[in-house]
C-alpha cells in the first residue's frame, strides 16, 4: 500500500523550529508556509530555491491555517485568540469571541465551499506556563468546534462533546467533518478523531471515533480525494480509509504536528514535526484543492 500511496523519500527541508505546526500550500508565491509557534514567528519555503526565511515575526503564536478561494490565507492565532486574515502580509482579525467572551486560543482551521470558517478552540494558547501564547482564562467555559460566517459575522457552536478539539477537515463532499481530540487520558478521554455529519452547515450528533490507543495522539490531519484520511500520529503519518481501516504508516524522524498537499500539481505531501519540515511525493491530492484551485498571480 506505501507504494500506492507515496512515491520516492522523504526528506528533510528545513531544521531550527521550536515547535512546527500549521503548514499550508500558497499557490500565489508557490510556497509552504507554517508556524514556529513558541518562537512566534512564521516560516516559509521555497521548492524552486530550497530557501526557508522567516514571513513575519512577532505574530502573536500563529498556529493552523488554510487557503481561502480568493487566495488570501486563514489562520488561528493563539495570542490574539482569533481567527484572523492574512492577504498579502495585511492581518485583519476576523472573529475572536462568542456570545461576549473571549475564545480560548484557535488551533485549526478548515473553509467550507460555501465560505464558512469552520475552527477548533482548544486552551492549548492559555494554559499556566504555556509557550504558545499567553496565560489566561477559557471565558465561555468550554472547547468548542465553531462555525463561523464572514458575511454576516454570524457563528454557532456545532461541536462541543469534546474534551480538546484538535484538527480538522472534511470529507470530499463535506458531509462528514472528522475532528481529533487531543485531550487523551489526563482528561480521562481516549485520543481519538471523531466524526460527524454535516448538513446545510450544520453538524449532527458524534457519528463514530476512531481512538488510537498507543499514546500517539493525532494532531492535525488532512483527507484526500479518494476520502482517505492523512493524520500525524506521534512519529508518523497515518492514512486511514473513511472506515478507520489503516491503510499506511509513513515513519518521521521527529513527532509530527501536522500537514498539508502542496506543489505545483499537489501531489506533494508536507509535514511539520517538531523542529523540521519535511516532503515526500504522493500519488494523490487534498480534497479541498478542488474547491480552491491554484492562483495564477
Amino acid at each position: 500500500m506505501a507504494d500506492e500511496l507515496t512515491t520516492g523519500r522523504l526528506e528533510c527541508l528545513f531544521t531550527g523550529s521550536v515547535w512546527a505546526e500549521g503548514p499550508v500550500w500558497v499557490p500565489s508565491s508557490k510556497t509552504v508556509r507554517w508556524s514556529d509557534i513558541p518562537n512566534n514567528r512564521i516560516l516559509e519555503f521555497n521548492p524552486a530555491t530550497g530557501a526557508t526565511r522567516d514571513y513575519a515575526v512577532g505574530v502573536e503564536f500563529t498556529n493552523g491555517r488554510t487557503l481561502d478561494a480568493d487566495g488570501s490565507v486563514v489562520q488561528c492565532s493563539h495570542g490574539q485568540r482569533r481567527v484572523e486574515r492574512d492577504r498579502e502580509g495585511i492581518v485583519t482579525g476576523l472573529v475572536d469571541s462568542f456570545e461576549g467572551h473571549r475564545l480560548n486560543s484557535p488551533n485549526d482551521v478548515v473553509i467550507a465551499r460555501d465560505g464558512s470558517i469552520w475552527f477548533t478552540d482548544p486552551p492549548y494558547g492559555i494554559l499556566p506556563g504555556t509557550r504558545e501564547g499567553h496565560e489566561g482564562e477559557q471565558e465561555y467555559g468550554g472547547c468548542n468546534v465553531f462555525r463561523f460566517e464572514p458575511g454576516s459575522e454570524s457563528m454557532t457552536a456545532e461541536i462541543t462533546d469534546l474534551v480538546h478539539p484538535n484538527g480538522l477537515a472534511f470529507s470530499p463532499d463535506e458531509s462528514v467533518l472528522y475532528v481529533a481530540d487531543t485531550a487523551g487520558s489526563r482528561y480521562g478521554v481516549p485520543l481519538r478523531i471523531a466524526t460527524y455529519n454535516v448538513h446545510e452547515g450544520r453538524c449532527s450528533a458524534r457519528t463514530g471515533t476512531l481512538e488510537l490507543e498507543d499514546g500517539h495522539p493525532a494532531d492535525g490531519l488532512r483527507v484526500d480525494v479518494e476520502g482517505r484520511i492523512w493524520t500525524s500520529a506521534g512519529p508518523s503519518i497515518r492514512v486511514y480509509s473513511p472506515s478507520f481501516e489503516l491503510l499506511d504508516t509513513l515513519p518521521v524522524p521527529e513527532t509530527v504536528s501536522n500537514l498539508c498537499f502542496g506543489g505545483s500539481d499537489g501531489q506533494d505531501l508536507y509535514i511539520t514535526a517538531t523542529t523540521s519540515l519535511y516532503r515526500i511525493r504522493t500519488t494523490t491530492r487534498d480534497a479541498a484543492a478542488r474547491h480552491f484551485p491554484p492562483h495564477n498571480h
